[in-house]
């Protein structure tokens, strides 16, 4: 098996330098972009394993280039680590429903941020396919990673991808914010409750007309919506 390749989109080249040191000694191959247009052309072109993308970038911000990968066939299935110096709590929220799996702020730890690289790399390789489940207007192939809604194509991260098909394997089933943090993240990851509210969301948005199969159930948390 080859080595996971990160691409960094980050225009300070210190960060960068570091970030390359930090990542190869723990065995990962790196690329990196300076701006955000040579980021996303760097992504389709070159298909890394993960990104850890910057906010604050020349040309396009880390928010434009998020939203460009993500609704891109090519790239939409990428990992998102964003890495940024704002950390109030909205720009957050905003980053993990264009589709980011993470959010770090600046100053950080390198440890800290390669052990959340490892966790999201193996939610990736430990999610096992299991058939394919049919819930009204959705269908998800779960060996593909693909999902479709009246039989057209939802670009889904592995985030949103993981509780959809939670929920939908059992569906009925109300699943407090805690067990979902724990299935779908991991309980190696950093993460809150607002993290599932944000990718809920996002979820929602992105299965348009079949939104309302995911239910909230007020004080409890979600689940999905029995036929």
């Amino acid at each position: 098996m080859g080595k996971d390749r990160i691409l960094i989109i980050e225009d300070d080249r210190d960060i960068v330098e570091m970030l390359e040191y930090n990542l190869k000694e723990e065995g990962y191959e790196t690329l990196s972009a300076l701006n955000g247009e040579e980021g996303v052309a760097l992504a389709g072109r070159e298909r890394p394993n993960l990104i850890i993308l910057d906010i604050m970038l020349p040309i396009l911000n880390g928010f434009e280039v998020c939203r460009a990968l993500k609704n891109d066939d090519v790239t939409a299935h990428v990992p998102i680590i964003i890495l940024s110096a704002k950390s109030q709590e909205t720009d957050k929220v905003v980053g993990l429903e264009l589709g980011a799996d993470d959010y770090v702020t600046k100053p950080f730890s390198p440890r800290e941020l390669i052990a959340r690289i490892r966790a999201i790399l193996r939610r990736g390789r430990d999610r096992r396919p299991s058939g394919r489940i049919e819930r009204a207007d959705i269908v998800i192939e779960s060996a593909r990673h693909k999902v479709t809604v009246r039989g057209k194509k939802i670009p889904l991260t592995l985030t949103e991808f993981k509780l959809l098909e939670l929920m939908a394997r059992r569906a009925g089933v109300v699943f407090s914010r805690s067990q979902i943090l724990d299935a779908v993240s991991g309980q190696d990851a950093i993460v809150c409750d607002r993290t599932v509210d944000a990718h809920v969301k996002s979820l929602r948005h992105k299965l348009g007309s079949a939104k309302d199969c995911i239910e909230t159930v007020r004080g409890a948390g979600y689940r999905f919506r029995e036929a």
